[in-house]
């Protein structure tokens, strides 16, 4: 029994490490963005989705999941799911990526905090799900933070907007599709790959292209792969041994880095700015307490 309670500690344990590094890790990638940012957005956002695929494979290699992939590779109706998933990851990406070379982090901060608020929107809208009262009150608390935003601080965060929705897309797609977070990401940017290495061609033919320009440069375009696929890879070992309560909690690490970032780097900080996080943030601690009595009663 000791044994047994020692193991899932264990196990808590690990869970718990890995998910604070990979939302650690997507906190601060606006770090490495500011680094390629000689690069022009689709050309990082090929790059990223063209060396995902090796990377990923040797993943798939140490964790045998060969038969996972090619079982994936056979199912037309899991391959149509992810070409779908696929264009909203690569929207997610891009523009994140956009966000962060036009100095614009705190929206994409906004964009993620409202994510979870997102994903109550879309449950209603698409899948006639009913809001409980702290719900309501969360998704009206981010409309009126956005609102006064638009309005007061002249921002319409449609950065933010794109974030949110696209991700919470993605979300609701990669739920429908029975099979692993990294086989799946394989074939997301497998569908990409060859769009991304036209592209890739395309900007060499016309001289635009930095890859190869320095040796730093090219390295840091490589690295966008295992920067890509090994916080993905300790989430997914997080989702296997952690609750999904804890694991809820954890994503406010993410945008929560992002914002730091932002203020590091500089970026304008209005007041429409902090009436509009506050607003965000409140309605999140609501959400977050709803899911918490909503757990506690199962």
């Amino acid at each position: 029994m000791h044994t047994e309670n020692q193991n899932k500690l264990d196990d808590v344990g690990i869970g718990l490490i890995s998910g604070i590094l990979a939302y650690t890790f997507w906190g601060f990638f606006p770090i490495y963005f500011k680094l390629t940012q000689d690069a022009n957005p689709v050309e990082i956002l090929s790059h990223r989705i063209a060396w995902s695929v090796p990377f990923a494979l040797i993943i798939i290699a140490m964790r045998k999941q060969w038969n996972e992939l090619s079982t994936a590779f056979k199912s037309p109706k899991l391959l149509a799911t992810l070409f779908f998933s696929a264009i909203a990851l690569s929207i997610n990406w891009g523009v994140f990526i956009y966000a962060v070379q036009n100095d614009q982090i705190f929206q994409a901060s906004l964009g993620y905090f409202i994510n979870p608020l997102m994903y109550i929107l879309i449950g209603v809208l698409f899948f006639k799900e009913k809001l409980t009262k702290f719900q309501n009150f969360s998704v009206l608390l981010a409309f009126i933070g956005v609102f006064i935003l638009t309005l007061y601080g002249g921002v319409f965060p449609y950065i933010s907007i794109v974030l949110a929705v696209s991700f919470s897309i993605y979300g609701v797609i990669r739920k429908q599709a029975d099979i692993g977070s990294i086989p799946g990401l394989i074939i997301e940017t497998a569908i990409l790959f060859i769009p991304a290495i036209l592209f890739l061609v395309w900007l060499g033919s016309s001289s635009g292209l930095t890859f190869g320009n320095t040796p730093k440069m090219s390295f840091l375009l490589i690295l966008a792969g295992p920067l890509t696929v090994l916080p993905l890879w300790a989430f997914t070992l997080a989702a296997k041994k952690l609750k999904l309560s804890t694991l809820g909690m954890l994503q406010y690490i993410g945008p929560t880095g992002q914002f730091i970032l932002a203020v590091y780097y500089g970026e304008s900080f209005t007041s429409a700015y902090a009436i509009c996080f506050s607003l965000i943030w409140i309605g999140i601690i609501l959400y977050s307490y709803d899911s918490y009595l909503n757990y506690s009663k199962k």
